[in-house]
């Protein structure tokens, strides 16, 4: 969430909504224009996974007929950060690594026009893509419970099976270098074929004003991608892109810094909290 990102909060979209035909064939056509341009032979393949289904916005065309102008407007917005999202994770060229863990895990970075500083988290999870999707999709209000950086996550308001807005509350970084922050945001959850998908972006929401006293960051877009390992299917190439502005006057070496420790991390409790999830599953199966 940055200064120059891409947000769309509701009032600034329903502009856009009243021609809602017009404002879906549009939609769908830029989509399949995207992705057709992205799907290229190479590291971004698996585009084609997305493709297949149709577009992302055509997915659900008939389940919005029943929608608010505001809950399509939210549905959008977290469809709009998934485009965006793929786009930038398709382009390979320009990526500086930030951080290299002894186990392959690493974290790369660039910077984008309008955009800023993006960052791009790459791991190798030993779990399938769906027990993975299950914790961070449908386990998502736990993740408190294992992500020491996360203080809170809760789900404000929930359209349909894909779309949501949530608020979080993060902790703040060890020495306090970087204060606690909260972010209303948007969520966009999706699975294509075997890969899954977790975007996001700043949104806002009337149950989530702003509070007094507490710093409100921005993100986005943002997307978590799982996918199967080719070798071994019940391995997870796991990619998280990251873009935040944190508010707030901190230094930049501090934010990056911050940022990329703060995905390796991230990798590292989910593995923790995976890992006890199949102790406890055995434990009742005895």
């Amino acid at each position: 969430m940055l200064p120059a990102t891409f947000k769309l909060c509701a009032g600034i979209s329903y502009r856009h909504m009243r021609n809602m035909t017009g404002l879906r064939k549009s939609a769908m056509v830029a989509i399949h224009h995207e992705l057709n341009r992205l799907a290229v032979p190479g590291p971004s393949n698996w585009i084609s996974q997305v493709r297949r289904r149709s577009s992302l916005l055509s997915s659900r065309i008939e389940e919005k007929e029943g929608y608010s102008e505001e809950e399509i407007s939210y549905v959008k917005q977290g469809e709009d950060a998934l485009q965006k999202a793929i786009s930038i994770l398709s382009e390979q060229d320009g990526w500086t690594i930030e951080t290299m863990a002894a186990n392959g895990d690493k974290v790369l970075s660039k910077t984008l026009p309008d955009i800023g500083k993006v960052f791009k988290l790459e791991v190798m999870l030993e779990q399938h893509p769906d027990n993975l999707y299950q914790e961070l999709v449908g386990n998502m209000e736990q993740m408190g419970e294992w992500n020491p950086n996360v203080k809170q996550v809760k789900i404000l308001q929930k359209i349909g099976t894909d779309t949501m807005v949530t608020h979080e509350m993060s902790a703040e970084t060890p020495g306090n270098v970087v204060g606690p922050r909260d972010f209303v945001s948007v969520r966009c959850a999706k699975r294509r074929g075997s890969t899954c998908f977790l975007a996001g972006m700043s949104t806002q929401h009337p149950k989530m004003p702003q509070q007094r006293g507490v710093v409100r960051a921005e993100n986005g877009p943002t997307c978590i991608v799982m996918k199967p390992c080719a070798e071994d299917p019940n391995k997870t190439k796991f990619t998280w892109l990251l873009n935040i502005d944190l508010k707030g006057w901190i230094p930049k070496t501090i934010i990056n810094r911050v940022l990329s420790q703060t995905q390796v991390d991230f990798a590292n409790h989910l593995r923790q909290r995976m890992a006890n999830n199949v102790s406890m599953e055995m434990a009742h199966a005895c």
